[in-house]
């Protein structure tokens, strides 16, 4: 009999439903099958083949459990998954398992989806290398979590945590917003944070910044078979001490026409190396577009109070909510509120069309913000008392669930101690 992989299974007392910061790894490239006995367990694991975090397996569920899974590998290779659900007793599920092992590649790994819990079984399933046991009724998430565990050392904490900001419409301020939010992330928080210009005919991250960096992002983008994460490194322009530029070269001697896929390679680099990435997203529509969206750990939408931004951050906000249906649903924040004799859709009307509050709304301050942008500078830079920058802290601190760095208050004598060593 063949011993199945990965003897990591976590115990059936355990298995919990996910909360707000509870982080699964992406799966990689994997074929998973499932053989369920029960309507629901198959309607789960269909609905996790649709989550974000298993958009690059592929995921195929029949029914039949343990006795359709041994016809049907008889005469064809075993994937890198199965998953198999099972509504037997002990023995029942261990004499089907080593009729399965007669046909089973020994690279396979294996879920089984019980319907008993029974710790005595789950020890035997564990000592056989069975490389997961989980209890029904399954939801998609726990679908998720057990075939991400099976590549994912579950005590290795993630180190990047992704967040896009996108536009509305043309002309919101979203790339304000997003630069001003790396900023606060990277200087009130202290986190080691990238800004992505993802804009790369129109990127004005490097304007914003007041850089101008020789190397950028398409060097990533158009050389995918050089991408790792020190190749990204050397693409990264230095704007503080925790805060770094992946700038974008804001030319058009070429037409970027993208695949949905071209953006992957540099976002999961980034995301296995630095702990905030911040990407701004161009206002287009498109397949990649869409994918670095989908993506994302988390997501804000930069809206004015007008129609249009309403009724196309509904449809964004609709969009990702369905893509996404195990996450936690995409934020929003009025920008530009208050523009004189212009009418404007209030914030309570605009909370009522999208069913949900906006997390900040920043008024319309033409001075403010356009004394920082002719100088290369965040508003906290500019003002850093304002209340502006009180919002790009208050919107860092959502995004990337963490509150801010406690910053330790001087001793009485410090004042003179410093003098002393003056001298």
């Amino acid at each position: 009999m063949i011993t199945y992989q990965q003897k990591s299974a976590a115990s059936p007392e355990t298995v919990t439903a996910p909360g707000d910061d509870d982080y699964i790894a992406p799966a990689p490239r994997v074929s998973v099958q499932a053989f369920c006995e029960t309507a629901e367990t198959a309607a789960a694991v269909q609905s996790a083949a649709g989550d974000r975090r298993m958009i690059k397996a592929h995921v195929r569920v029949q029914m039949g459990g343990m006795a359709a899974a041994a016809e049907a590998y008889r005469n064809s290779p075993t994937p890198n998954v199965i998953m198999l659900e099972t509504e037997n007793r002990s023995e029942e599920i261990i004499g089907a398992l080593d009729e399965l092992a007669e046909v089973c590649d020994a690279a396979t790994r294996v879920i089984v989806i019980g319907h008993h819990n029974d710790i005595g079984l789950y020890r035997e399933l564990v000592r056989r290398g069975i490389s997961e046991y989980l209890i029904a009724p399954v939801g998609a998430i726990d679908v998720v979590r057990a075939v991400s565990t099976l590549f994912h050392s579950p005590s290795a904490k993630p180190v990047g945590r992704i967040v896009a900001v996108v536009g509305a419409k043309g002309g919101v301020g979203a790339s304000t917003v997003a630069h001003n939010i790396a900023w606060a992330v990277a200087r009130d928080l202290s986190l080691d944070t990238v800004i992505t210009d993802l804009d790369l005919a129109f990127g004005t991250a490097s304007l914003d910044y007041n850089q101008d960096p020789p190397q950028g992002i398409a060097d990533a983008v158009f050389s995918p078979d050089r991408v790792d994460t020190a190749f990204i490194d050397r693409l990264l322009s230095k704007c503080t001490d925790h805060l770094s530029l992946l700038a974008a070269p804001a030319t058009i001697d070429r037409a970027y026409d993208f695949a949905p896929e071209s953006f992957d390679p540099v976002i999961d680099s980034l995301r296995a190396s630095v702990p905030c990435v911040v990407l701004d997203v161009p206002h287009l529509w498109s397949a990649w577009t869409k994918r670095v969206l989908v993506g994302a750990d988390d997501i804000l939408v930069v809206a004015t109070p007008d129609l249009a931004s309403l009724r196309n951050a509904k449809n964004i906000v609709d969009m990702l909510k369905a893509a996404r249906p195990n996450d936690r649903r995409p934020l929003y924040c009025l920008n530009m509120v208050g523009v004189p004799k212009r009418p404007e859709i209030k914030p309570p009307d605009f909370a009522k069309a999208l069913e949900d509050e906006p997390v900040a709304v920043i008024p319309f301050e033409p001075q403010l913000f356009g004394t920082a942008a002719n100088n290369g500078q965040m508003i906290a830079e500019v003002a850093s008392t304002h209340r502006i920058a009180e919002s790009f802290r208050h919107l860092a601190q959502i995004l990337t669930g963490r509150s801010e760095s406690k910053k330790t208050r001087p001793g009485l004598l410090q004042p003179l101690i410093g003098k002393l060593f003056a001298r």
